[in-house]
Formats: C-alpha cells, sequence, structure tokens
C-alpha cells in the first residue's frame, strides 16, 4: 500500500455527484498537517493537470474549469482529503490522483476513475 490511497471514483451521468477520498494511513498527523494536499486529474492522450489544491496557508485553489462545481476539503483527524464534485460533465472524465507535497518531495496515489457518461 502506498503513501495515498484514494477511493470513490465510478460512473455517473452528466449533472451527478461523486466524492473522491485521498486517505494517507501510514502518515503522522503532524506530517499530514505539513503537506500540502491536492487533486489532479489525467484524461486520455493529455497531460495531467491541477484540480484544486492547498496553497501553503491552507486555502483551497481550483482549477477554473472546476469552480463552482468542486469542492476540496480535509479532515485532519482522518488524514484525509476529499474532493466533492457536482455538477459533472464528460469533459471531467479522467483519472484522478492526489498528490501529497512535503519537504521538497511529492507523493502520488494510485488514481481513481471517474466516468461521467450517459
Amino acid at each position: 500500500q502506498g503513501p495515498l490511497v484514494e477511493s470513490g471514483g465510478g460512473l455517473v451521468q452528466p449533472g451527478g455527484s461523486l466524492r473522491l477520498s485521498c486517505r494517507a494511513p501510514r502518515m503522522i498527523l503532524s506530517t499530514f498537517s505539513a503537506s500540502i494536499m491536492g487533486w489532479y486529474r489525467q484524461a486520455p492522450g493529455k497531460e495531467r493537470d491541477l484540480v484544486a489544491t492547498f496553497t501553503e496557508r491552507g486555502t483551497p485553489n481550483y482549477a477554473d474549469s472546476v469552480k463552482g462545481r468542486f469542492t476540496i476539503s480535509r479532515d485532519m483527524s482522518r488524514k484525509t482529503v476529499y474532493l466533492q464534485m457536482n455538477d459533472l460533465a464528460p469533459e471531467d472524465t479522467a483519472v484522478y490522483y492526489c498528490k501529497r507535497n512535503y519537504d521538497g518531495r511529492d507523493d502520488w496515489g494510485q488514481g481513481t476513475q471517474v466516468t461521467v457518461s450517459s
């Protein structure tokens, strides 16, 4: 098991919602709290792009394409970061990855597939 474990992907119809989770089961709480956590996605044939992330100040930052539809949040006690995705569209179809940046190093989860289709 890697340092980050994603879940929550699946098939959803346009206009639907999904919530992705990213757990850090082996990370101590102080390290998780000091990490910059974010979500990225990669569609077939495209580069991996930022979806949402927390800044160093702990404020959320979103890609323009998801503003108003997606919300990033975190539960420190569970060492988990969430991505609530509402009003999903076919162009949101991608593999979604969780990323942790800590002490100059990036760790990635294994990815979870999100497919938006009728």
